[in-house]
């Protein structure tokens, strides 16, 4: 053999040595196929493998993937709602029957995103049309929910299974959007009417609570001080009263006309009207006659008051 052949022969090795090593990075997990069948899996780090016979047919990853998608759905009442969502997904695990389905279920990696996403789509949609507008917005989380529980069993038969499903922003057409604030801010006019009214009762109540008291407070202060009033003008008489049989008793006593006592409390009295008069017409029958009536009624009372005190 000549030195041709021998280069032939180590170059031929080399490249044998060469391809029955495969190096997979941390995260990725490759598929070997032998004449186009399935042989085994490669884990991450340095591989051996059958030179020119097994082939790495596709390298998976493994890791947590995300996509961004948007679309439309429609509620009950026929109203257009718009989706902005961020899809994230991952490979169930590194088994071999679960690497097998991610790597043979669909043809790319393209048309398995494209039936992810409609899927993904057509949960939700199946959801929100179900629902009114107005209970689309507070339902995020059951969106979400919904979506898992029907995709679940799907996508574990791809080998996939959906992590999370962020619904980042939810719009309305801009006729329905325009309807919405016209609702809430009726309502919250409407709160604000109610609010207003419910202060007014409040205020005019607690003022007819004011009034109230004060009126009652008022005649019970009128009550008192009539009482007390006529308290001291019964005390007024009593005293007068007494006085009066006291200066009659010590008349009596002297053997002097009681009579004189009426003549005098006539005179004190027609003398402080005039002093107390100020100005005021006041009309007193002065006569002899009068004061003889006067006197007379007065003897009277006096009678009265010495009937209701006897001595004793």
């Amino acid at each position: 053999m000549g030195p041709i052949g021998l280069i032939i022969i180590l170059v031929l090795v080399l490249l044998t040595i060469l391809l029955s090593f495969v190096t997979v990075q941390q995260g990725t997990i490759a598929i070997t196929t032998i004449f186009g069948k399935f042989s085994r899996i490669l884990r991450p780090g340095l591989n051996l493998k059958i030179p020119f016979i097994e082939k790495v047919f596709k390298k998976i990853s493994v890791q947590n993937r995300s996509s961004e998608l948007g679309f439309q759905a429609v509620t009950i009442d026929q109203a257009n709602v718009n989706f902005t969502a961020m899809l994230l997904y991952s490979v169930i695990n590194s088994d071999e029957e679960t690497i097998k389905n991610v790597a043979f279920k669909f043809v790319d990696e393209r048309n398995f995103m494209q039936a992810l996403v409609r899927s993904v789509e057509g949960s939700v949609r199946a959801f929100v049309a179900t629902k009114k507008q107005s209970e689309v917005l507070i339902l995020r989380r059951d969106i979400v929910e919904a979506v898992k529980e029907q995709l679940d069993q799907t996508l574990e038969q791809w080998g996939y299974h959906l992590i999370d499903l962020q619904l980042n922003d939810i719009t309305f057409d801009e006729e329905v959007m325009r309807s919405m604030a016209k609702v809430v801010a009726s309502n919250n006019l409407k709160s604000a009417a109610e609010n207003e009214g419910q202060a007014l009762l409040i205020t005019r109540t607690k003022a007819a609570e004011a009034e109230g008291n004060f009126i009652k407070i008022s005649a019970q202060a009128e009550k008192d001080a009539s009482q007390l009033k006529g308290e001291g003008i019964a005390l007024f008489r009593q005293e007068v009263a007494k006085g009066m049989a006291g200066a009659a008793r010590e008349m009596q006593d002297a053997n002097l006309d009681s009579s004189l006592i009426l003549f005098s409390m006539w005179t004190e009295a027609v003398k402080n009207f005039a002093q107390e008069g100020k100005g005021n017409v006041i009309f007193l029958d002065g006569s002899v006659e009068g004061m003889q009536k006067t006197m007379k009624d007065m003897m009277a009372l006096n009678q009265v008051n010495q009937n209701s005190n006897p001595k004793k």
